[in-house]
């Protein structure tokens, strides 16, 4: 849609680059192109504004086979004008200079020419195909059977019209006869399930029969080696009892052998300790005995040693004794006494017996 400003009683009109613009001005040709910007008086111009971009058109129609069925074609035809002055010339693309809306609806007589003309020739091809047919191969016979009847149209190249693509997605029948042929189909494929299922249960149980048989052999296996074991074992057992036997009976012989010679041995031992220990008792009798003897020989000679000594102490004790004068014998007395008499802490002397002693010692003096 072109852009229109008004400006001073003026307008102008700015285009776009996918649409072709078509300027008269008092039945002359001003303006003519894609993109075009220009000013005009509303009262005086005529414009066209055709696109020229590609277009898509979808449709969607009902057709019916040569069996009578009943089929939903559902297609999409790509068109763009090629000739803008054609398609002007033919369909209204006048546009309001006042808002630059098209006064008529160009685009939709487009839609019809093409839907029709395609339809036309949808009907025709379809008519005579049966619905299996049409529903294997039927897309792409539509598909060029549309594409060839566009192409051939004499109206679409007068209007400047050019298709560039036809395109089917899909040709559909009514449901119930649809789900009526999916029915067989899907019988089949419950068929091929149920054969697949069979299959896979009769190939179970054969597996499950070969494994039941490979178990029952290895179980016969099994037991054929648990007797060859148990037979092998008691071999084996007979033969460690009988070498457990013969160890025995060896080292009880070495035991005993070993038994005799310690006891030879510990029989020699005492024989030689007790020799040794008599001989040592021997020697200790002998040593103790001479010992002894010595002793007593010193002890006799100490004593007799000691003796003499004391004799000739107690002769020359005697004879210095005879020798001192008898007062200094009572010195000695009365010293020795003192010495061996005990402590006397005070003495209490009377006249009486001062006196008596003073005339002892004088008369010892005078004799």
């Amino acid at each position: 849609m072109a852009d229109i400003t008004r400006r001073l009683g003026r307008r102008h009109l700015r285009g776009v680059p996918t649409a072709h613009v078509r300027h008269h001005r008092d039945g002359r040709l001003v303006h003519d192109g894609p993109g075009l910007s220009f000013w005009f008086r509303a009262l005086t111009a005529a414009i066209s504004e055709i696109p020229v971009d590609d277009r898509e058109l979808a449709m969607t129609f009902h057709a019916r086979t040569a069996d009578f069925q009943d089929v939903a074609v559902q297609a999409t035809v790509t068109y763009r004008i090629g000739d803008p002055a054609a398609a002007a010339a033919r369909l209204d693309f006048s546009i309001d200079p006042d808002s630059g809306v098209w006064r008529g609806t160009p685009l939709e007589q487009l839609g019809t020419l093409l839907t029709e003309t395609a339809q036309q020739h949808a009907l025709h091809v379809l008519a005579r195909t049966p619905l299996s047919a049409a529903l294997v191969d039927g897309v792409a016979a539509v598909r060029e059977r549309i594409a060839a009847g566009l192409g051939a149209e004499p109206r679409l190249p007068a209007t400047g019209i050019e298709v560039v693509a036809v395109r089917v997605m899909a040709l559909r029948p009514e449901p119930e006869v649809e789900r009526a042929l999916r029915t067989p189909a899907r019988e089949q494929i419950q068929q091929e399930a149920d054969r697949a299922t069979y299959e896979r249960r009769a190939v179970a149980v054969e597996r499950e029969r070969a494994i039941a048989e490979n178990e029952l052999a290895s179980q016969i296996e099994l037991a054929r080696r648990e007797e060859q074991l148990v037979e092998q074992r008691g071999t084996n057992a007979r033969r460690e009892a009988e070498e457990a036997a013969a160890a025995d009976a060896v080292h009880a012989e070495a035991e005993a052998a070993r038994t005799v010679k310690l006891a030879e041995a510990e029989a020699a031992r005492s024989v030689t300790l007790a020799e040794a220990e008599a001989v040592r008792s021997v020697k200790l009798a002998d040593a103790e005995a001479a010992r002894a003897i010595t002793l007593a020989r010193a002890e006799a000679a100490g004593a007799r040693e000691v003796g003499e000594a004391r004799a000739a102490a107690q002769a020359a004790w005697l004879r210095v004794h005879s020798e001192v004068d008898v007062a200094t014998l009572h010195a000695l007395t009365g010293t020795r006494l003192a010495e061996n008499l005990p402590r006397i802490d005070s003495v209490t002397v009377s006249p009486d017996v001062l006196t008596g002693l003073l005339a002892k010692l004088g008369s010892g003096e005078q004799a």
